[in-house]
Order: structure tokens, then sequence, then C-alpha cells
């Protein structure tokens, strides 16, 4: 699960951790077969989630070519059923690039719905950008269609660590009708450096940064229009995850998306966001660490840090409550380490 810690005891357990053949791409099926694949696999869950419309979600252009699926934001619930994450793809003359698979099997089926919405052509291959359940899980209908898998090694491995425990609290937390036919997979395709896809027909980067804001997480750059799917990198008013982070590896990368040249962000969650967004989120780490390592230096008590760590400017922002909370206390226990290393 994207939290599988919770309260002070799961920020200690997160912040003292060390954070962890190709397949040939066929068609997808027709457009009228694949949609009512569907709109079968979905109709146990109309009755809970108001029909297979809003649960196939509606793919928006972001720019030429370059679509975005929203998610709903929030937590994961059996209201929404865990879709709290954005997906998207990039439409090229060849065939299409998927990137993220959603949060289960029947996500899934809705993604490669939405894509046969825009076009017929070919998906060649799913991306995934990083380790939470909202964008691996709906794997299952994309390889069992034989459309291969493609992430970096460090999220193939964190994945493997720990999945299997998320798939079980994602079950729990959504409903398990929701989450039929959800398993975890191994990836069809690892990588561990940057490059580039040339795959559809028009250049598609891969960006990877080091460990940032997750061992293995990624970018993916469509060149031709300057949009960025940034993944666990970048949320748009949703408080980021420091979970799985390296801090310092996480600011570096922000850095040197600032010289990419980015025209619009498509964010792991919220809006699609001019590129402004990038220092939007550098501020919020900026201040976290800037106030966790003042409560350090003060001597504070971690029962006390998830009150006194507030920060006004970005209190309005999703999961203020939670994310934030448990992200000063993950950062105070690595400072307070830090500080006792020295």
């Amino acid at each position: 699960m994207a939290t599988p810690c919770s309260g002070i005891r799961g920020a200690r357990a997160a912040a003292l951790a060390e954070p962890p053949a190709d397949r040939p791409p066929h068609a997808l099926a027709r457009r009228d077969l694949l949609m009512a694949c569907g709109a079968a696999a979905l109709a146990p869950l109309q009755g809970c989630a108001g029909g297979a419309t809003r649960l196939r979600g509606r793919a928006v252009m972001v720019a030429p070519g370059v679509y975005m699926v929203a998610g709903t934001g929030g937590a994961a619930d059996e209201h929404n059923l865990g879709r709290i994450g954005n997906a998207g793809f990039i439409v090229g003359e060849l065939g299409v690039i998927a990137i993220d698979t959603g949060t289960s099997y029947a996500h899934g089926l809705a993604l490669l719905a939405a894509i046969a919405d825009v076009t017929d052509k070919p998906v060649r291959m799913a991306l995934v950008t990083h380790t939470r359940p909202e964008f691996l899980f709906g794997g299952t209908a994309f390889r069992e269609r034989g459309i291969p898998i493609r992430m970096h090694l460090g999220t193939a491995r964190l994945m493997a660590s720990r999945c299997e425990t998320c798939l079980k609290t994602l079950r729990q937390t959504v409903g398990e009708p929701a989450m039929r036919g959800t398993a975890l997979y191994t990836p069809d395709q690892t990588f561990e450096t940057s490059h580039q896809l040339g795959l559809i027909g028009r250049p598609v980067r891969i960006l990877y940064f080091g460990h940032s804001s997750g061992p293995g997480d990624i970018a993916v750059l469509d060149e031709g229009t300057g949009v960025l799917f940034a993944g666990g990198l970048l949320d748009a008013q949703r408080i980021p995850d420091i979970q799985d982070s390296d801090l310092a590896g996480w600011n570096q990368a922000l850095r040197e998306l600032q010289g990419v040249g980015l025209a619009r962000v498509v964010p792991g969650h919220g809006a699609a966001s001019p590129a402004s967004l990038v220092t939007t989120v550098q501020r919020y780490l900026a201040q976290l660490e800037a106030r966790t390592r003042a409560l350090v230096a003060e001597g504070a008590s971690l029962l006390n840090v998830s009150e006194a760590a507030e920060l006004p400017e970005f209190a309005g922002w999703d999961q203020y409550d939670t994310i934030h909370r448990r992200n000063a206390a993950i950062a105070f226990l690595r400072f307070e380490r830090d500080l006792m290393l020295k």
C-alpha cells in the first residue's frame, strides 16, 4: 500500500529502514470488443460506484497526442475504488505508450477502454512510474493482452518486497469486488538509467534521476510537446509523500527538471499544471526540512512533532492532515539520526 505504516510507529519504521525477454506487443482488440469486455468486467461494481462511465474515466488531451486520465484524489476508499492517481498515454504514428496502469484489474480495463475511445492504434507498452498501488496494480489487465510492462529495477524490487501486503490492504480498503482479478506480477522489462523510446514513432524519454521521491521513481517526457508525466516526483495541490524518498536526491531531481524545458506537467495526483509546479513542490520540501531540522535542534519530542511542524501555506492541500503529519515525523527521525551519527 502507499502508506503501509501509519502514525508515529509507522513513521519510525519508514524513517529508519533502508529504502529498498521482451515480449512482442500485440494490438488491442477492436474498440467495440474491448469496450464490451471492460463493461462486462465492471458491471458487478456499478451499484456501488455509480456506473461504468464514472469508473472508466475519460481521457483529456493535454497536448496533441498526449492524454491524461484523471484520478479522484483523496485517500483510497470504497467510494473511489482506490482510483486516486492519474494515468495517461501518448499516441504516435506506430502506436500508444500507456503511462501507469491504475489500481486494479478493472481499473486497467477502464484505462484500456479510455485509450480505445481515442485511437485504434495498438498499445505497445505500459510504463509504471513508481511503487504506489494506484499506479501499478492495473497491470494485470495490460499483461493479459500481451502488452509488456516496463519499470525501473528499483521500482520492481520495491514492488516485489512489499506489494503482496499492499494488495491485501487495498482489498480491505476498497472492497473485494473492486479488486477482483487483481494480482501482483513481475514486470516484463526493467531498466536502470534514463533513455529514449522510439517505439511509437515519436520521441518519448524516460527520465531517472537516481533515488528521489522513491528508489526507482521515473518521469516520462514527450519531447515534441514538452509534456511531463511526473509520477511520484510531483503532485499538484496534494502533499507529496516522503516515505520512500531520499530528500537530497529528490531536491536534485527537481533542480534537474527545471532545466528540461517543460511546457506542461501531468502530476501523479491533481490537475495538469504549468511547469511552475516544480518550484511549488520544492517549496513544500524546503519548508518541511527547515521546520523539522529546527525541531531537532530545539530538542523537541517526537510526540509533539506532528503538531509543531504545521506549515500554514500548505494547509489546504489534499492529505495535509494525514500525509503531512507523517512526513513531519519521518523527517524529524531522519534528521535526529543524522545528528546522532555526527
